[in-house]
């Protein structure tokens, strides 16, 4: 029997753990690897929550995560604790997932070492650099140093082909972030979050570096706008970064139909989305999610690199503008038509069997004499 082929996988926050989670579980399975787990640790006590609540227990970590870090601090410590690691794991192939600091640095550290680089959601684009910042450069850049690419959407997959990527190193596979939300989704409990009789119950999760300031302002008028109504009971699980703590806060507290928590570990998160009836964010993984539970998704961003949600109608993009937000969380809430509507569409980011098509791509492309060099 052949050697095993050695797979690293590198988690740097909750989503990317989340999104991985099933992916790893797929690799432990499988004769022909051995899977070893790098936390760097981006997110500290998050990712922690997500490793224990999906079992995994990482090889390393590198613990990278500083109070008030600035891109650039992160990013250097990140690449000096990468590098070392590489040059001891020796990994065949090394797998990371989405558009972070995290993700970026590890194909990069890679790219240094000749390591063939598989990047997990590949292919997102808004097409603007700033927006989101920083992960649309992050992902361009990922997207020139990756050897394989497994992209969740024939749209995701398209961008690729545009920016010149081999066709033969590009696999739509669908979203982990399904596999992973069918696999809790039957191991919550939903009954924390049902809302009290008369209620229903809207979800908010809104923290995006390009909304701080004046739209974060607006965005937080229009959540106190809607929980004006009597039928509604808000819950917002707040990050913790200042710029929207330090907003929320002032704008949201004391609202009698609000309730400002801090963030939700994934069980919880689930649980919450499970209950509720809309949701408001400007969070990517929301709106992947939020079609496979039936819930509508208000977007709190003018643009997307999931473009599908709302290509198929399961999502809506309404920007930060307060009157624009409220109309629309209005419409859903008040016009039954036009709930189902967005509802009932079919989850056009994946089916629960991303990572198995993930890790046959992997073989393959091992099998044939480590062709993702």
């Amino acid at each position: 029997m052949s050697k095993p082929h050695r797979i690293l996988v590198v988690v740097g926050t909750r989503p990317e753990a989340v999104k991985l989670a099933p992916v790893v579980h797929a690799l432990q399975q499988q004769p022909w690897a051995v899977t070893r787990v790098l936390a760097t640790a981006q997110h500290r006590q998050m990712l922690d929550q997500i490793h224990a609540f999906f079992g995994i227990r990482p090889d390393r970590d590198l613990d990278a995560m500083r109070p008030g870090q600035g891109l650039a601090d992160l990013t250097a410590r990140l690449l000096s604790g990468l590098d070392p690691v590489l040059a001891e794991e020796q990994p065949d192939l090394v797998l990371a997932q989405g558009d972070t600091t995290t993700v970026m640095v590890t194909a990069l550290a890679c790219f240094y070492r000749k390591i063939a680089f598989g990047h997990v959601e590949a292919g997102l684009r808004t097409g603007d650099l700033h927006n989101p910042f920083p992960e649309e450069l992050n992902r361009v850049l990922v997207g020139r140093m990756a050897a394989l690419h497994f992209a969740p959407t024939e749209g995701s997959r398209q961008n690729l082909l545009r920016e010149g990527t081999d066709p033969q190193r590009v696999h739509v596979t669908g979203n982990t972030v399904i596999d992973a939300l069918l696999w809790a989704a039957e191991r919550v409990d939903t009954a924390p979050f049902r809302p009290a009789a008369g209620k229903r119950l809207v979800l908010v999760t809104a923290h995006r570096r390009e909304n701080f300031g004046a739209p974060f302002e607006q965005v937080c008028a229009a959540l106190r706008q809607v929980a004006d109504r009597r039928d509604v009971q808000m819950l917002y699980p707040v990050h913790p970064n200042p710029n929207v703590r330090e907003v929320a806060h002032r704008v949201l507290g004391g609202h009698p139909s609000i309730q400002l928590v801090d963030p939700l570990d994934y069980p919880a998160m689930v649980a919450a989305m499970r209950a509720c009836t809309l949701i408001l964010t400007d969070s990517g993984g929301v709106q992947e999610e939020a079609p496979s539970l039936g819930k509508p998704v208000l977007v709190l961003r003018t643009t997307t690199e999931r473009p599908e949600g709302v290509a198929a109608g399961s999502a809506k993009l309404v920007g930060t503008d307060r009157a624009t937000i409220v109309a629309e969380a209005n419409r859903l809430l008040d016009d039954p038509n036009a709930y189902a509507a967005m509802a009932t569409v079919k989850n056009p980011y994946g089916d629960g069997r991303a990572s198995m098509r993930i890790v046959e791509a992997i073989r393959a492309s091992l099998a044939f004499g480590g062709g993702v060099g």
